[in-house]
């Protein structure tokens, strides 16, 4: 996926001169082409966070498109306050597009998890969220909503989906239709979830964006059972599922990751077999609530 961003931001530079783009010392190599054909509009402000959240925004005040890039935990942690304040408060236009989603980066330890990122910037009032869940997902997705006048937060993983889907922002996709449950899936948590509901009887609803949330899609494929696979702390759209679905009685059954710190080290496919989140265990989880 962070390839396709360097490559569609490249594309993009050549025909809108207002496209600024700074880097958190993240990726530089990836964006030279941008650095040696667009040199005034392409930055590495280095690894000074919250400035570049700020700076970001005076760019913004003067009509500029900023995209500002680095991994997920220091553009959502340690940056919150100036994304909040300067970009939220202000209502300014500007994309923050992070990579390492919950713990791709896991060999690296805790300091480069960020599984709360979701529910961190949910509370922002008008950020935008979106999950793309594979390289297509995330050039359609960025074309559509970079200029519209809202801070958006794209998740970036090192890890996709392999389903080949034309996203809309803002859409939830139908995959299947089925009678015991509705299971809401977000990212590239896709292929798991996929995999797991092949031969369940159930509905699949898949998210690519969060925020603005498609709850008319949900209430179209209600069912009193519904279970959301999240790639990030579990629980993290209750609040959109529940605000959706007042007055209707249903059960909620969250699989996502814990929230709890992850000690262990090692690859993202151990640690989601270590936290239930292989296809096989949300399989297992998926069975043991709905088979008959």
């Amino acid at each position: 996926m962070r390839k396709q961003f360097a490559s569609t931001l490249y594309e993009m530079m050549k025909t809108d001169e207002n496209i600024c783009v700074l880097l958190g010392d993240i990726g530089v190599f990836g964006f030279r082409k941008c650095f040696e054909e667009f040199p005034t509009r392409t930055y590495n402000i280095g690894i000074l966070e919250q400035s570049m959240i700020s700076l970001a925004a005076g760019l913004s005040k003067t009509d500029l498109i900023p995209v500002v890039h680095t991994i997920t935990p220091f553009i959502v942690e340690r940056a919150l306050e100036q994304i909040k304040v300067d970009f939220g408060y202000q209502k300014l236009n500007g994309n923050f597009v992070s990579v390492g989603n919950s713990y791709d980066y896991a060999g690296l330890g805790c300091t480069h998890h960020c599984p709360g990122d979701i529910t961190i910037l949910s509370s922002i009032p008008g950020m935008q969220l979106v999950a793309p869940g594979n390289a297509k997902e995330f050039d359609l997705l960025f074309r559509q909503s970079y200029n519209n006048g809202s801070p958006t937060y794209f998740r970036l993983s090192e890890y996709s989906h392999n389903l080949d889907l034309n996203v809309e922002f803002g859409k939830a996709k139908v995959i299947k239709t089925g009678t015991l449950a509705t299971v809401v899936c977000f990212g590239n948590m896709l292929n798991q979830v996929y995999d797991a509901v092949a031969n369940l009887d159930v509905t699949l609803l898949y998210y690519s964006t969060i925020l603005p949330f498609d709850g008319e899609t949900l209430k179209q494929h209600f069912n009193e059972n519904i279970v959301v696979c999240e790639p990030f702390y579990e629980g993290s759209t209750n609040y959109l599922i529940n605000k959706t679905l007042s007055g209707l009685k249903y059960s909620l059954h969250n699989i996502g990751v814990p929230r709890e710190f992850i000690l262990n080290y090692g690859k993202k496919q151990q640690i989601d077999e270590m936290l239930g989140l292989d296809t096989e265990s949300i399989k297992n989880t998926l069975y043991g609530l709905f088979k008959k």
